[in-house]
């Protein structure tokens, strides 16, 4: 009898963009020609109405093979343009990619693997198993680097104490997980918030994250980051009190 080869994987990539005209051609030329044996990629970009040109760079891309290009109509932030490209999403495997270039694309195959093999349900890209305790160094903002380093630890033993978790990176973008994950819940958070609220949830109901170590080269917010240091702290916050407690 003979063997036939099993149908690839789909892998559903949601690209949430905006004002990203610096790094969002690199990145989206990347994952179009992005090739990984036993998978085919989705690539679904989330594009927020940006206001230096990168609405227009997303659209050159409309109309390509495995490509759907989402535009929303104002900028809500990044949760809530992941939750469109969730509603798009037709993979088995979905996974978030940021347009910024601050991870490499090297390491899709580590974090698919797992998965694939149905080994674990959801895997986060940890950031900080090969760079000790600090992941962000900035050249030109230093202390801004410090106090993201420091809230980072404080938020992440808030996490672990509050859901019986040992991790080094719950906040990490690479959240990468089986579709039938996230069946039967609802997301309702529209700003970095959402990486508490997806992470809460699904251990919630079950599904405990494995680690994989990847590659990352921050960038500061002279560069673009887009993390408020005052108002972002205070909606994780709301997060975890409000999803460590809901209802499913």
């Amino acid at each position: 009898m003979a063997l036939t080869a099993s149908p690839p994987v789909t892998v559903s990539v949601i690209v949430p963009v905006y004002n990203e005209i610096a790094t969002v051609r690199t990145e989206l030329d990347a994952l179009v020609a992005k090739r990984l044996p036993g998978f085919e990629f989705q690539l679904i970009v989330v594009e927020s109405n940006s206001t230096d040109g990168s609405r227009e760079v997303v659209l050159g891309y409309r109309g390509l093979p495995s490509v759907t290009v989402i535009l929303e109509e104002a900028p809500r932030g990044k949760g809530h343009a992941v939750r469109a490209g969730l509603r798009a999403a037709a993979g088995e495997i979905i996974m978030i990619q940021d347009a910024d270039l601050e991870y490499d694309l090297d390491d899709y195959g580590r974090l698919l693997a797992p998965i694939a093999a149905r080994e674990h349900a959801f895997v986060l890209g940890s950031r900080h198993t090969r760079r000790g305790w600090a992941i962000r160094k900035f050249t030109d903002q230093k202390l801004h680097a410090l106090a993201l380093n420091l809230a980072h630890w404080t938020f992440t033993l808030m996490i672990n104490a509050s859901l019986g978790v040992w991790l080094t990176d719950p906040f990490t973008m690479y959240k990468v997980f089986r579709r039938e994950c996230i069946e039967g819940l609802r997301f309702e958070c529209d700003r970095f918030d959402f990486d508490w609220e997806l992470l809460i949830k699904l251990v919630r109901k079950g599904y405990r994250p494995v680690e994989i170590p990847v590659s990352y080269r921050s960038r500061s917010f002279k560069a673009g980051k887009k993390v408020s240091m005052i108002r972002d702290p205070i909606t994780w916050i709301v997060a975890l009190a409000k999803y460590r407690f809901q209802p499913l």
